[in-house]
């Protein structure tokens, strides 16, 4: 999946009671919400090992 803003990739980062999807290039945040129409195969076979994800 591709960042909004630079184009670079985007993975997804776990950390205590958050899931999100990080920049490698500008390190830019995204919330699952944000970018939820935009998924690709990859990330959404990736975010579907976490048995819940928050929408804060």
């Amino acid at each position: 999946m591709k960042c909004k803003e630079c184009g670079e990739t985007l993975q997804v980062q776990r950390r205590c009671r958050q899931v999100r999807l990080r920049c490698t290039g500008c390190q830019k945040e995204y919330q699952i919400h944000e970018v939820a129409t935009d998924l690709d195969p990859e990330t959404e076979a990736e975010l579907e090992r976490f048995t819940c994800i928050i929408y804060d």
